[in-house]
């Protein structure tokens, strides 16, 4: 059976194969003439390297978010056809048959996938399979093609965990630490976007190389946009309508920076693309963008609901969510917008303006 037979069986249409891949290929920025090549790598992916899908401090919210989609699942056809060998969530075998398939495809070339964040205290904290987890990620990483650490979690040691007593930290640090040189692509969010895995996914096994990464190593094309600039709320935002009261049916949909809402200092595409198949993403569901996506969450953003006194716009400078919020009339909050706008147009926004201290 060929590669495309092997996707018709699986009940996916040329026209939809092509539909994804085409989408992956638009996000990244690049021609649509690229789509035909990109669709032939990912086709002939069975070839392409294995991947060790390890899991750390976490809840498996990444692997949960990765492979729960609509059947047929695009997620399930990118990641069946490059091979995972090991992962301790979904593969059937268990304990000696484990370390069996993760020790035969270290000697191979594989992509590392790293879910979860990795105690930097103690080992005993994180232990897998008799050994600590920490050994096994750099093990893994030196011997890898590619590192991707998925969620918060994996990036910076973000996540929940970080905020126990073990000393939580991400592949970053411990690549660091390590002296790791192994390319590295972090894909924060609480949990990871399956579109996101599977963007990177393509483009890597197109170009056999990472794809253009910002600062803290995230993918351009799904980090590079503030989800100020296309959030669905951003309207009330610029007329000084801010959602002070949740029970107030004149206010749904109002601006939900007084509730804590992160979207003026959080790059991601969320409000572009949406979870769960395009069904939803948290501020159209009515929840304040938490700012997952960055390397500072969970720790600096917490409590979630509660608004931050102050914060920066990029070409803009600092400014007071209170100062925004009393400007019923929306004068002030409306030339922010216009003066935003106008900053984003002239390119003038660069990623090196929300990596301050906020």
């Amino acid at each position: 059976m060929g590669n495309f037979d092997l996707l018709t069986a699986r009940g996916v249409s040329r026209r939809d194969f092509m539909k994804l891949i085409g989408a992956a290929v638009a996000a990244f920025g690049l021609p649509e003439l690229i789509a035909p090549e990109a669709a032939n790598a990912v086709e002939q992916a069975i070839k392409k390297p294995p991947v060790i899908w390890l899991e750390g401090m976490n809840c498996t919210g990444c692997t949960e978010s990765t492979i729960a989609t609509l059947n047929p699942s695009a997620a399930e056809l990118i990641l069946d056809m490059i091979s995972i060998r090991y992962h301790d969530t979904i593969m059937a075998a268990s304990g000696e048959q484990t370390e069996e398939a993760y020790q035969e495809t270290i000697k191979d070339k594989f992509i590392l996938v790293v879910e979860g964040s990795i105690p930097a205290k103690e080992d005993r904290y994180c232990m897998v399979g008799g050994k600590p987890f920490r050994k096994t990620v750099i093990e893994a990483a030196q011997k890898a093609q590619a590192v991707i650490a998925i969620g918060s979690c994996a990036n910076e040691g973000a996540g929940i965990p970080g905020a126990c007593a073990t000393g939580a930290v991400g592949v970053t640090e411990i690549l660091r630490t390590e002296g790791v040189k192994t390319p590295l692509i972090n894909l924060p969010c609480c949990p990871v976007k399956p579109t996101t895995l599977i963007g990177t996914i393509i483009y890597y096994l197109t170009y056999k190389d990472v794809p253009p990464l910002d600062e803290s190593h995230r993918p351009v094309a799904f980090y590079g946009t503030l989800l100020h600039n296309n959030c669905p709320r951003r309207g009330h935002f610029e007329n000084g309508e801010f959602l002070t009261d949740w029970n107030d049916p004149a206010q749904k949909g109002y601006c939900l920076l007084l509730k804590g809402c992160k979207g003026p200092k959080t790059y991601t595409d969320c409000a572009q693309v949406w979870w769960n198949d395009n069904t939803n993403f948290c501020i159209n569901a009515g929840s304040p963008c938490a700012g997952c996506a960055e390397s500072y969450f969970y720790k600096k953003n917490s409590p979630l609901y509660s608004k931050h006194e102050d914060f920066k716009l990029p070409g803009i400078g600092q400014i007071n969510a209170d100062t925004v919020g009393k400007t019923v009339g929306g004068v002030a909050a409306i030339g922010i917008g216009v003066h935003l706008a106008a900053t984003v147009a002239s390119g003038r926004l660069k990623d090196h303006d929300h990596k301050e201290d906020m």
